[in-house]
């Protein structure tokens, strides 16, 4: 079993990787952070999606802290989230926790030295209590969102963009990911054909890794707009939805209202009551 791990995402590991160490692509959230103890890593490095409202970027740190994890963070201005390997290449550390502090690890280092660090230390993952605070765990919500005849229209939210399927075509998708294109491949911008999907623009950092799905979207005629990082956490969709604020917007997004500076259930509100978004879209299950 390979000993040490580079993913573009979280959820790429399995249990078959307990005692490895990663890095990977995804931001150091909660759900991160949990998932990691949860299979039992030796150590993680992850990104730090512009740190953002109430430090949800980093939050998963502390977490880990919990079960003797070091853990450290890749500043977003450094290296594409999404992207390990330029996470290694080129990336340096923003934040440490004390157990990779305990490692030799700290800010200002490069990603690929801290990641060799940790693999030489020979902590090892206590037992800790992996349990999610109440709201944090992944999963898939349903909003009701007003119609102005009355009524309501059912708007998805899924707290990653991994869990939309392919039933979903057709809707409005509130997600709490990033909007960076993982492994920066066209296909993982999204997985369905939705009419309309929002992401966290992760700070949107260096070579605007935060927001490039947008204009693979726009190719593929799919609405797809960010909040700022600092207006909603990122890795909770419902967080998005209620205090999300647009950054950025495709043409197609625009072409339906989406303007930055806009909050975003301002905007959910507009779209959903547009006659033309109540004859095509689905109620999502």
């Amino acid at each position: 079993m390979a000993r040490h791990l580079v993913l573009g995402s979280i959820t790429q590991l399995t249990a078959d990787n307990s005692g490895c160490h990663a890095l990977v692509g995804s931001h150091g959230g909660l759900y991160t952070a949990a998932t990691a103890t949860a299979i039992g890593v030796a150590s993680l490095v992850c990104h730090d999606a512009g740190i953002g409202l109430q430090s949800a970027g980093i939050e998963g740190l502390t977490f880990l802290e919990k079960a003797s994890i070091p853990g450290a963070t890749v500043d977003f201005r450094s290296a594409r989230i999404g992207d390990a390997a330029d996470m290694l290449a080129r990336g340096l550390i923003s934040r440490v926790n004390d157990a990779g502090a305990a490692c030799g690890v700290a800010p200002g280092m490069t990603a690929a030295d801290a990641f060799v660090k940790f693999q030489a230390s020979k902590r090892h993952p206590a037992a800790g209590d992996t349990t999610l605070p109440d709201g944090s765990s992944e999963g898939r919500h349903l909003i009701a969102v007003a119609l102005n005849q009355g009524g309501h229209h059912n708007v998805l939210a899924v707290d990653s963009a991994s869990l939309i399927r392919p039933a979903d075509a057709d809707a409005i998708v509130v997600t709490g990911s990033h909007g960076g294109l993982p492994g920066g491949k066209a296909a993982n911008a999204v997985k369905a054909l939705v009419r309309c999907v929002v992401f966290n623009d992760a700070g949107v950092g260096i070579d605007g890794a935060g927001i490039s799905r947008l204009p693979v979207l726009d190719v593929r005629g799919i609405a797809g707009l960010t909040v700022a990082a600092q207006s909603a956490r990122i890795g909770e969709a419902l967080s998005t939805y209620q205090t999300g604020v647009i950054s950025h917007a495709n043409g197609p997004a625009r072409s339906l209202g989406a303007e930055p500076g806009q909050p975003l259930r301002e905007f959910i509100h507009h779209l959903v009551n547009q006659s033309t978004c109540q004859s095509i879209c689905k109620e999502p299950l």
